[in-house]
């Protein structure tokens, strides 16, 4: 006989941490060298 309830593992937190991604410098706006302009997953806009 058991002794101790069997225990589920818990089915929330999964949710992963916002990547911030998207235009980070709009029209108008100076750009310096090294600065980030578009933080993107892959190549959907070409250098």
């Amino acid at each position: 006989m058991a002794h101790k309830k069997g225990v589920g593992s818990s089915k929330n937190g999964r949710e992963s941490e916002s990547k911030r991604l998207g235009v980070k410098i709009f029209g108008g706006q100076a750009a310096i060298a090294g600065n980030i302009i578009v933080r993107q997953r892959g190549t959907v806009h070409n250098p």
